[in-house]
């Protein structure tokens, strides 16, 4: 069994303790032997409602790190924190799970990157979109060929959602806080890397955020291939599912995904006419069901990583190339102009 500490007790800290409660419901793989916050009654109610009896609780990491030893660090810190929290993870032995973005900038990311190769350890991002069922059958579609060889790529994402607190006074909030979902999934699904990227970023008069609430990005990426992102955080009515609406074109037809488990596939089916003919493909169910979905499904993964050697399916060393997406974007909004992406 290995044993972890948590670091950021707010409410996304309630999303693991779920995650792991179900990761330890058909056998005890982890304890979390801390909880550190900042605030530290937070930090000691989050130890007394986790289910786990024996957690300490504080607001110094340093020592709690010293004195526990843990095998891992569960990082679910505010951005501006995360580059500190990881490091001294890193240094006080522990491999680190963190909560998206990676990093607070490229050059932190770049960073972390070098002192975990250094120090030998392992690092993930909690991308919990490649863990979900929808986005398993539509990589295992396109994978097989279903509408040929991919053209296009384009997404949408509107929601408006009321967080309160940090994120309303962020700068570049969606693309900064929640596009690279979208950005990775688009990796993760279709096999993209971007090469540039050109931006508009906007924040309408309504908007209850401070900073940056819609965007529109295209990407151009290898292979000919074109990405395009739309997306407010400021849209009332009509809405996306959370994992963003997809229309996907291939060179023998298109894929139409709601980003879980609604698909509309069409392909040619014959090369005659003004409008070729077209027929309805069916997209297949996954031959078996994830063991583990969302968050649970990235930390189960991660403590298969950490077991056999394998790096995590969310890596950092991979995420640093959604991460770059993100940068490169409010640069290019920052800037009005097209920005290389470059790691």
């Amino acid at each position: 069994m290995q044993t972890a500490v948590m670091v950021g007790c707010g409410a996304m800290s309630e999303g693991w303790l779920r995650a792991l409660q179900d990761i330890n419901s058909s056998g005890k793989r982890v304890e979390i032997v801390g909880f550190v916050d900042l605030d530290t009654d937070l930090a000691q109610k989050r130890a007394q409602t986790s289910g786990f009896g024996n957690a300490e609780a504080g607001n110094d990491l340093t020592e709690l790190l010293s004195r526990l030893k843990p095998d891992l660090l569960f990082d679910i810190v505010v951005p501006s924190a995360r580059n500190e929290v990881v490091t001294q993870g890193f240094a006080a032995g522990c491999d680190v799970l963190s909560e998206k973005p990676m990093a607070n900038s490229l050059d932190e990311a770049k960073a972390l990157l070098d002192v975990r190769r250094d120090q030998g350890r392992l690092h993930a991002v909690i991308q919990n979109r490649r863990f979900l069922p929808g986005i398993r059958r539509a990589k295992q579609f396109l994978d097989q060929g279903g509408i040929g060889r991919i053209a296009e790529v384009h997404c949408d994402f509107f929601i408006a959602p009321h967080f309160g607190g940090f994120r309303e006074e962020m700068d570049h909030v969606l693309l900064h806080d929640m596009a690279i979902h979208t950005f990775d999934a688009a990796r993760f699904v279709a096999g993209l890397e971007p090469r540039r990227v050109v931006c508009h970023e906007s924040n309408p008069s309504h908007s209850w955020y401070r900073h940056g609430a819609s965007a529109a990005a295209i990407f151009d990426c290898h292979d000919n291939v074109t990405m395009t992102y739309r997306g407010s955080w400021c849209a009332e009515g009509a809405r996306t599912d959370w994992e963003a609406s997809w229309r996907i074109i291939g060179s023998r037809g298109t894929l139409l995904w709601d980003g879980n488990e609604g698909f509309r596939a069409e392909i040619v089916e014959s090369a005659e006419g003004f409008l070729y003919p077209l027929e309805e493909v069916e997209v297949p169910e996954l031959p078996a069901s994830l063991e583990a979905t969302g968050h649970a499904g990235v930390i189960a993964d991660f403590l298969d990583a950490r077991e056999t050697g394998r790096a995590a399916l969310t890596d950092s060393a991979d995420n640093i190339r959604s991460l770059a997406m993100t940068f490169a974007a409010i640069r290019s909004a920052e800037e009005e102009r097209f920005v290389e992406i470059d790691i």
